[in-house]
């Protein structure tokens, strides 16, 4: 029979790791007596990061002394104490690969149901001072697992565990864990994990999103949206097929292939990336740009604001010429119209119009008769870029609609003729317009038009899940736990320069030599303030899984379940060559 052989407990506090301060409750201690427990916590336990800990789905993380007794011998050290991987409980029995989600157990007075298995992450290497130890974790099938609270009531050390219920399709902590993180993921063994009503929902959306896309590469239920929108590494030769002026501060240029060849369709929202060669001693230049015009797979069309100290607006309006050759990337990008029958609002303000115009234009070319809302906003008539365009396109939609804003209208600026309202686009204008609610959404401008029109809509009711939204600058940083973190430009590593390949961060504008010392593309990335997204740092959880717009990696160490292709995992990867990283 299993056994409780401690009940271990401890608030959050901050330890210093790598020069930041991080607030983890990872240090866990044994109690005496019994200690009640209630739907989200054990009296006098806390977690650092309520977002992967914690809660009604992991109440009570539970770990097993066999567990304990394999660690010590497979890393060479001794004296493991309750506690020491972080679990509220430390049981003898109840091993991975025994205990099936859904299982109930009668602890004390309480009664607890298995949920889900442990989500490593890099606290506890911390904690066991060893970097690796969430892959090693995950790969072992050791994890350990989660208890949501059925019943509460008291526990203590030495109360029986006694299965007073199974849950169904019986399937293990193990393999369940293995379904998500290994490579292969069998259909059949992802509908029996839905069928589990006790698994956690996180769990659910990472296997369902497995099911909707089975042929995609990479793991979309680690990261669905990059595993399902990559781009093959490399640049290719485009020449300037035409050049024109779209407002007083746009510029479009459309390209065709050199070899007279066929290009990659872009998907509707999708950008491709320019590598400018400013001169023998000038600067290589890397720019994101949207595609603006309809997809197609003749010629791509981009569309620049051209700013007084924008080095390469200035240089494609002054030195670049039609004839002239760009080396240009594949199209990438998540941002793009979905598939589906519902209205489409398109949100744009200024040069942000963009990648919601190439929406427009393949809604209209695809005959839609989806109810489509063009929203844009622009200071006045001579910045106003796409009106004729837009106003063209828009009409040729069964269900179209069409409101202008100009922030500050200049004199011949004729409300009703060139347009609507004054000022700038808010949800409560939407709202008096009457556009519908349950519409998905596209947002691109401005961070600060972003970021109003999004807090406006969630305000509105409208659901993070059809707010889809661009951010050239990229994604905003994901360190889970570390506080007091300042936000500083991206900028060149302190100290000697390295000699190593060239690493150019595309969307931070920051090209750097590899050197010696780091360990990861995630380590360089970090000294140059480059904003990163990471929570295991050993190849597991796939949150750093970036696009690769040119180069080759090698991993060390290997990432348990490859990246999609055309993205890698840069907390575990060095380059082998020069390499261009969409971040």
């Amino acid at each position: 029979m299993a056994r409780l052989l401690s009940v271990n407990v401890g608030l959050p506090r901050h330890v210093e790791w790598h020069g930041r301060t991080v607030n983890t409750g990872i240090w866990k201690a044994p109690v005496a007596g019994r200690r009640r427990v209630g739907r989200l916590n054990i009296d006098g336990d806390g977690q650092g990061d309520l977002a992967g800990h914690g809660g009604e789905q992991r109440a009570v993380y539970v770990y097993q002394i066999e567990s304990h007794r394999y660690w010590e011998q497979r890393l060479g050290r001794s004296g493991f104490v309750p506690g020491q991987f972080g679990e509220n409980f430390t049981v003898e029995g109840l091993a991975d690969d025994q205990v099936c989600i859904g299982d109930r157990y009668r602890i004390g007075t309480a009664l607890f149901e298995v949920s889900q298995p442990r989500v490593t992450c890099y606290r506890v290497g911390i904690r066991m001072e060893e970097p690796q130890m969430a892959a090693l974790l995950t790969s072992s099938n050791r994890t350990g697992f989660y208890l949501r609270v059925i019943e509460e009531g008291e526990v203590g050390a030495g109360d029986a565990v006694n299965r007073v219920a199974e849950g169904p399709e019986r399937m293990t902590v193990a393999e369940i864990n293995a379904l998500l993180y290994a490579p292969g993921h069998p259909r059949e063994r992802l509908e029996r994990a839905l069928r589990i009503p006790a698994l956690s929902p996180g769990w659910q959306g990472s296997f369902a999103a497995l099911l909707r896309d089975p042929g995609a590469s990479g793991n979309a239920g680690l990261v669905p949206e990059a595993a399902a929108r990559t781009a093959a590494p490399g640049f290719e030769p485009l020449r300037v097929a035409r050049i024109d002026r779209e407002s007083a501060d746009v510029i479009s240029l459309a390209l065709q292939p050199a070899d007279g060849g066929r290009l990659t369709t872009p998907l509707a929202g999708q950008f491709i990336v320019l590598r400018l060669h400013t001169g023998p001693d000038g600067p290589v230049l890397l720019r994101s740009y949207s595609l603006s015009g309809p997809p197609s797979d003749s010629q791509y069309r981009i569309s620049v604001k051209v700013e007084a100290n924008g080095a390469a607006g200035t240089y494609l309006e002054r030195r670049v010429r039609v004839g002239d050759l760009l080396d240009a990337s594949e199209p990438r990008g998540a941002f793009i119209l979905q598939a589906g029958n519902g209205p489409v609002v398109l949100l744009s303000s200024g040069v942000g119009a963009t990648p919601v115009l190439a929406m427009l234009h393949a809604l209209a070319d695809g005959a839609s008769t989806r109810e489509v809302w063009w929203l844009y906003g622009a200071r006045d008539g001579r910045s106003h870029a796409f009106a004729a365009e837009s106003r063209r396109t828009l009409a040729a939609l069964a269900h179209g609609h069409g409101t202008i804003w100009y922030s500050r209208p200049a004199a011949d600026d004729s409300q009703g003729r060139d347009y609507d309202l004054a000022g700038r686009m808010t949800a409560r204008d939407l709202v008096r317009l009457g556009v519908p609610r349950d519409a998905d959404f596209y947002l691109c401008g401005p961070s600060s038009f972003l970021d109003d029109l999004r807090a406006g809509l969630a305000a509105w009711g409208v659901g993070a899940d059809r707010i889809h939204f661009e951010l050239f600058a990229g994604r905003p940083p994901m360190m889970p736990g570390v506080i007091d973190v300042a936000a500083r430009q991206p900028h060149p590593p302190a100290g000697a320069a390295g000699t190593g390949p060239q690493v150019s961060f595309a969307r931070s504008g920051i090209t750097v030599r590899w050197r010696a010392g780091d360990q990861s593309l995630l380590e360089l990335a970090e000294a140059c303030d480059v904003p990163v997204r990471w929570s295991c740092r050993s190849g597991v959880c796939h949150s750093c899984e970036s696009g690769l717009i040119s180069g080759a990696v090698r991993y060390q160490p290997d990432p348990l379940d490859a990246p999609a292709g055309g993205n890698i995992l840069i907390c575990c990867c060095r380059p082998s060559e020069d390499v261009v990283i969409d971040i």
